[in-house]
């Protein structure tokens, strides 16, 4: 068998593992959204498929990740293809970790929807669904860069990641406001700060993904740089 033969049978394994992370991606982008929708409306069935979502999101980082040590130990990969793989590695984890966000707010849905809360608290749902929408561009950005291998759009990524975190500080004043206010809503409002850090982790996970693809471009580990170092390593 030829080495051109081998390289392209190589590439092609590479590109396959690569469209299964996006597909990963996708379906944990999606049910990030459904999670909020579901707190919006106030949704338990819509809940209910957020969670059985979860076990599909766990299988696949099972088999990626599987056949990600085959292609290694098979190929024994070097340079920027050994890097592209240990980022595969590492963008399924954030991924995964992402669908445990959605789950976890799905979960919130039910406990709220048990309580009864939307007859007791003006749920700040303007705010959340804001925040859920700068976290989803996020990580759909995130997705795109990995994609292309873009690390402009990667550093896109990391500048807009201080948006997000904004907004979890003024979500989480304006329920301990809502606390202070009517101590019958301090259960239910911790709740919804447990949704709003949810919320924020899954922009700290499409945050980690960008790294990941700066990491496989320049050959840089950027994780824990400010913005201006990592915008200079890319330049």
């Amino acid at each position: 068998m030829s080495d051109k033969h081998l390289s392209t049978q190589f590439d092609n394994e590479l590109s396959g593992i690569s469209s299964r992370v996006l597909e990963m991606g996708g379906l944990v982008e999606a049910q990030v959204a459904q999670a909020v929708q579901a707190l919006a409306a106030f949704d338990g069935e819509l809940a209910a498929q957020v969670l059985r979502e979860e076990e599909r999101v766990n299988q696949m980082e099972v088999e990626i990740d599987r056949d990600l040590s085959t292609i290694i130990a098979r190929r024994q990969p070097t340079a920027r293809d050994l890097r592209l793989l240990i980022a595969v590695s590492k963008a399924i984890a954030n991924l995964e970790r992402v669908g445990d966000e959605a789950a976890r707010i799905a979960r919130a849905v039910d406990k709220l929807i048990a309580s009864g809360l939307p007859s007791r608290l003006r749920l700040p749902v303007g705010d959340l669904r804001f925040e859920s929408e700068l976290a989803i561009a996020s990580l759909r950005r995130a997705l795109d860069a990995f994609a292309r291998l873009d690390t402009q759009q990667a550093l896109e990524v990391l500048k807009h990641d201080d948006q997000i975190d904004a907004e979890f500080d003024g979500l989480l004043r304006k329920l301990v406001t809502y606390m202070m206010e009517d101590p019958r809503t301090i259960s239910s409002s911790i709740d919804l700060v447990f949704v709003a850090k949810a919320i924020e982790r899954v922009g700290d996970h499409a945050k980690n993904l960008a790294e990941a693809v700066i990491y496989v471009v320049k050959g840089t580990d950027v994780r824990h740089h400010t913005v201006q170092a990592v915008e200079d390593a890319v330049k």
